[in-house]
């Protein structure tokens, strides 16, 4: 192939990626947004946040004390296992409800 034939050709598939590209954005953009977490979460009014002694901690948001702080430590270990802190030290330090 010339490098005429080259930069045609490539600037054919480039034209081609691009349209496509714009199709499938603009076949997205019309759906309605999906929700990532369930019904149950929406609005719930108490949340807790607990921490490690290194690492990341957890927040979490539930419709009870109780839950918000389960969940929040669950989150802690998780978080700290990851981030290379210390997840069996975690503790919910914040724990309330909103009115």
């Amino acid at each position: 192939m010339t490098e005429k034939t080259a930069r045609r050709c490539s600037s054919w598939i480039l034209s081609s990626l691009l349209a496509i590209n714009l199709a499938l954005t603009a076949g997205c953009a019309g759906n309605a947004a999906t929700a990532r977490y369930s019904a149950s979460n929406i609005g719930s009014s108490c949340y807790a946040k607990a921490l490690p002694t290194t690492g990341e901690g957890g927040l979490a948001w539930g419709d009870t004390l109780n839950m918000a702080r389960e969940k929040s430590l669950a989150n802690c270990i998780r978080y700290a296992g990851r981030s290379g802190g210390t997840p069996n030290t975690c503790h919910v330090v914040l724990a309330e409800c909103k009115n």
